[in-house]
């Protein structure tokens, strides 16, 4: 939709409607069908919208979002709309507390009403019912027709705003119930997708270039259709979700000549529904669920389409055919199709053995009992615990056991389905029961998530307040009552999740009897491995049976051995689940060859089997990580404390938690060494947290960085402890440590630097230290800057905390390991280099006296906020670009940093815009390169095809980053990787398979590439 002028409460967006309030050509179009809505609703009575709102939303600030309201009716108060709009809300007080709950809580929403006083007038005075079917008929009989595609475009969005309105007033006054706002929801979705579809094949005709059998049905017989996935197809869709869609036709309808056409209305197709207008966008497309994605055409034949799915189909391709479902084009055709395909979808016989495919990933991320914490702040309520994936989950699989047998559990909608597994009694009615009414509750939670700016997220507010208001827009009093209902839910879908999926190896009766006789391999032993799944059993009893000897030196000792063989069955139950079973084993053998103190970790996997697939996913996932679990097994312990999966811990209490640890110390070396300790376990937690799955790439950088944060605070005070006590104190001294690139940023990994300056002053009339040791200004704090660099950089029994790198302060290696303030703000006014100023725009005062670090704050701010010259400084950024690219190269896809199109052009990009437009809008300035495109986009400085190309990109980047630093120690192979890591990095695109994910990130690096000459490139330099 189209984003709020400048101005106050959207009121721009009403003066830019009063400029042609009577739209002439839409108007004279539609005006028919219009007329006939009007009728009804005068006739209907009470029926109208305004008089069945029965709820409104709770306010943060009551009276102020009644003073917003009011002002905005004030505005309009000359003109007829406006004046029938005020004596409707004098009469309809429900209604009037609705809208201003929209002021305060949903600026799209409001954005929406106060487009057209006219508009929301109309829709509160008609009966809801027949407004919507209206809209309906109107996009389906009147879009075919026109013959510009400008004014489709332009009808179609405004008809999708004003379905969105009412629908949204429909939801949040509870004129309708869930699964009545779904289901419209849906339908138009279907109604515009048909009308697009419908015009461009009938003006495919008017060109000549398709017979169509039925001028009034454009796409009747043609051969050409599409089918709506996911949500969309199983009547779910949520209030601002992408459209997952697959486009196919049949040859033998088409024939060779039209193909070429049907690829090009497919592109027409996603650039009428997607590209932004002045009126905004209609729905987002994505198309990447057809087969093998990165090697076909956007649309392909339905005999193709059959080939990929009968050779070489994948099950959870099978599990989201389930809800496919021909929305638009030739649905004869579409049916058709999807009947040929039933049988790959729906198997004669009860299919246990697919499950355990399709929910490898699923099961790993959650089969860790105990842990049954789960974030309320920032807690993703479609991916995280308990979510709607879960549910999905819990239903889609057995859907795929029992629905080739039982085709009455074939239904598309997860409400429905949950319905027919109960009452064919797969599922008790308390699961039936608990699964619908969370799936009820998450819904309507993503929905009111989508309402406040119209995008697709599904995450909680990640501030305490930012909940609080949000839990009231959703009808609760405050955070704490939201919280406790979400809680409920989540947990629910938790413990039926668990039942099903998730059941200990010591209850299930299936549990292998495996012998390993250390004089020769076990005949039966073998066959039953082979039924696991393993392919070289003998390799694999071989190698088991090596561990009950001291082969290595974690088995050096009986107890060990002992410890482990116990375990060994669940180990090689876990390991079949894997998607490589025998990799498993050889992971896990190297993992015994360099672990250090291995009987301990063995006793706990013992009395905790349920870590065993937490280990398991390390094992097959995350080589760096297993080699730091090797060598340092005992971050294990953290692991099962309930709060693991609750949520991350702030700074606060990282830091009451290592100043516990440090106290115990009897030594400097015994204080380095639980420094080290701690973050070892720590930056495990948090790895473990990515590779399950409850840590986005956006909470996991932050985490990091708090980790980082706590450490060095503590190491400096521990330094500043035992340097001034050695050099006694400088009068007026105070220094602060400055973070700048990934940490400044928060947007740290597994293995990030510490990017750092220090900076200081002191009482330049008394400079000398009053210690035993005196030491003079600048030397005191180079000496005391090298101690701080050792204490983080020494290696000790727990190794290495951090590598440091200072080549960003004043003057790199050849300046003072320390800079005093006034030199510093010198240096950077009037010396530094651009690229210097680009590495400000990420600094943060991490450590330093609260007065102190304000006044270096206020000289970063002072030197960003400076004007420059926009050409001048583009052109540097550029040359420096390409010097990155000469020196690292970026031809490398998976080389995601420095790729063409990857995350160095997008941090680039934010800080240019930082650079060149702070001087005037410093609201720009953050330290997340995230953050700051989101400002830059908010602001006005960003262009929408711009932000929707960039924003998503340094998500996915950031997210794929995570994974690979976690994970591997080298660059990535694809031909080579183990499957399971790749399944990591596809879960982290939220991308089905790596063919998908491959495309998806050739796609962000082309246009974050075409963005980044936009913006910097080429295009905006003058020639020479």
């Amino acid at each position: 939709m189209p984003t709020r002028p400048a101005g106050k409460g959207g009121h721009g967006a009403q003066e830019r409607t009063f400029a042609h309030p009577t739209r002439l050509f839409e108007r004279n179009l539609l005006l028919s069908q219009s007329s006939i809505v009007q009728t009804q609703s005068s006739e209907a009575g009470t029926a109208r919208l305004a008089q069945r709102i029965v709820r409104a939303p709770e306010f943060s600030d009551r009276d102020r979002a009644f003073a917003r309201l009011d002002e905005w009716l004030e505005e309009i108060a000359e003109i007829e709309p406006g004046k029938k709009l005020r004596h409707l809300l004098a009469e309809q007080s429900m209604c009037r507390a609705l809208l201003a709950a929209l002021a305060e809580a949903s600026p799209h929403l409001w954005d929406l009403a106060c487009a057209s006083p006219e508009q929301l007038l109309n829709l509160l005075q008609n009966e809801p019912e027949q407004h919507i079917e209206a809209i309906f008929s109107q996009l389906r009989t009147a879009i075919p027709r026109l013959r510009d595609e400008t004014q489709v475009a332009q009808v179609l969005r405004r008809k999708k705003a004003e379905a969105a309105l009412l629908i949204a007033v429909a939801d949040i006054g509870e004129v309708w119930p869930l699964t009545r706002v779904l289901d419209v929801q849906t339908k138009l979705a279907d109604s515009v997708m048909a009308a697009a579809v419908d015009y461009l094949i009938a003006d495919a005709q008017r060109r000549g270039k398709l017979t169509c059998a039925d001028p009034e049905q454009p796409a009747r017989g043609c051969g050409y259709f599409v089918l709506a996935m996911g949500k969309m197809g199983a009547g779910d869709l949520n209030y601002s979700s992408d459209v997952d869609l697959i486009v196919f036709y049949e040859a033998k309808q088409a024939g060779d000549g039209v193909v070429p056409i049907f690829l090009r209305l497919t592109r027409a197709l996603v650039r009428l529904l997607q590209e932004r207008t002045a009126d905004g966008y209609v729905f987002r497309i994505d198309l990447r669920l057809r087969p093998d994605p990165a090697a076909t055409q956007i649309a392909m034949s339905t005999a193709a389409g059959l080939d990929y799915y009968e050779t070489r189909g994948q099950n959870w391709e099978r599990a989201a055919l389930i809800k496919a479902r021909p929305c638009a084009g030739d649905l004869a055709a579409g049916e058709r199709f999807l009947a040929e395909l039933s049988p790959f979808i729906w198997r004669k016989y009860l299919d246990f053995a697919s499950v355990a495919d399709v929910h490898a990933m699923k099961r790993q991320m959650h089969a860790y009992r105990g842990h049954a914490e789960i974030a309320v702040e920032g807690h993703n309520i479609k991916l995280g615990r308990g979510g709607i994936r879960e549910i999905e989950f819990f239903v889609q699989t057995q859907q795929l056991i029992a629905g080739g047998r039982h085709p009455e559990l074939r239904d598309r909608a997860t409400l429905a389905s949950l319905a027919a597994l109960h009452s064919g009694e797969w599922i008790d009615e308390r699961a039936a029961s608990e699964l619908a009414g969370a799936y009820r509750f998450l819904r309507t939670v993503e929905n009111r998530l989508q309402m406040v700016a119209d995008e697709q997220t599904h995450t909680l507010p990640a501030e305490r307040d930012s909940l609080d208001r949000f839990a009231r827009f959703c009808g609760f009093s405050n955070r704490d009552a939201f919280a406790e209902t979400l809680l409920l839910h989540l947990r629910n879908v938790q413990r039926h999740y668990a039942g099903l999926f998730e059941q200990p190896l010591s209850e299930r009766s299936d549990r292998p009897n495996l012998a390993f006789p250390p004089q020769a391999d076990d005949p039966q032993t073998l066959d039953r491995l082979l039924e696991m799944g393993f392919r070289q059993p003998l390799e694999v009893s071989t190698l088991v049976r090596r561990w009950q000897t001291d082969a290595y030196r974690s088995l050096k000792g009986a107890f060990a051995r002992g410890q482990l063989a116990e375990i060994v069955p669940v180990l090689l139950h876990h390991f079949s689940r894997m998607s490589n079973p025998d990799e498993a084993v050889i992971a896990f053998d190297r993992f015994l060859a360099g672990l250090h103190g291995s009987g301990r970790l063995f006793s706990l996997l013992r009395e905790n089997q349920d870590l065993i697939a937490l280990l398991a996913l390390v094992l097959g996932s995350a080589p760096r990580l297993a080699d730091s679990l090797a060598q340092f097994p005992e971050v294990m312990d953290a692991v099962i404390d309930p709060s693991f999966f609750g949520a991350l811990p702030d700074e606060a209490e990282l830091g009451a938690v290592l100043h516990r640890s440090l106290e115990q110390a009897s030594s400097h070396e015994e204080l380095l060494d639980r420094v080290r300790m701690f973050a070892q376990e720590q930056m495990f937690l948090i790895g473990t947290r990515i590779l399950s799955g409850t840590a986005s790439a956006d909470q996991a950088g932050e985490a990091f960085a708090r980790l980082a944060d706590a450490l060095i605070r503590s190491v400096v005070h521990t330094v500043e402890t035992r340097f001034t006590a050695e050099h006694g104190r400088i009068a007026g001294q105070r220094f602060a440590i400055l973070a700048l690139g990934k940490l400044g940023g928060r947007e740290m990994t597994a293995n990030s630097d510490l990017d750092l300056i220090v900076i200081y002053d002191f009482d330049h009339e008394h400079p000398e230290s009053a210690g035993r040791r005196p030491l003079y200004g600048a030397q005191y704090f180079s000496r005391i800057t090298q101690r701080l660099i050792g204490a983080l950089t020494a290696r000790t029994n727990y190794g290495v905390l951090y590598q440091v790198d200072m080549r960003l302060r004043p003057s790199g290696r050849s300046g003072p390991l320390a800079t005093q303030i006034d030199g510093f703000a010198d240096y950077q006014e009037n010396e530094a280099w651009t690229w210097e100023h680009m590495a400000l725009t990420r600094a943060r005062v991490v450590s330093a006296p609260a007065e102190f670090g304000k006044r270096v704050e206020d000289v970063i701010r002072r030197v960003l906020c400076r004007a420059r010259d926009a050409q001048a400084l583009a052109a540097d950024i550029l040359d420096m670009r390409n010097a990155i690219a000469a020196e690292k190269g970026d031809r490398d896809r998976w080389d995601v940093k420095y790729a063409a199109g990857g995350l160095i052009d997008i941090e680039f990009i934010a800080q240019y815009l930082q650079l060149a437009h702070a001087w005037r809008t410093p609201d720009l300035l953050d330290t997340s390169t995230a953050r700051v495109l989101d400002n830059a986009w908010r602001l006005g400085i960003l262009e929408a095809r711009d932000a929707d190309v960039l924003r998503p990109a340094v998500r996915l980047y950031q997210s794929l980053t995570q994974i690979l630093r976690l994970c591997l120690p080298r660059p990535l192979d694809p031909a080579t990787e183990a499957p399971g890591f790749m399944a990591l990095l596809c879960r982290a695109a939220d991308v089905p398979d790596f063919a998908t994910l491959d495309a998806t990130l050739a796609e962000a690096q082309a246009k974050v590439r075409a963005s980044f000459n936009r913006i910097i490139g080429q295009e905006r330099l003058p020639i020479t």
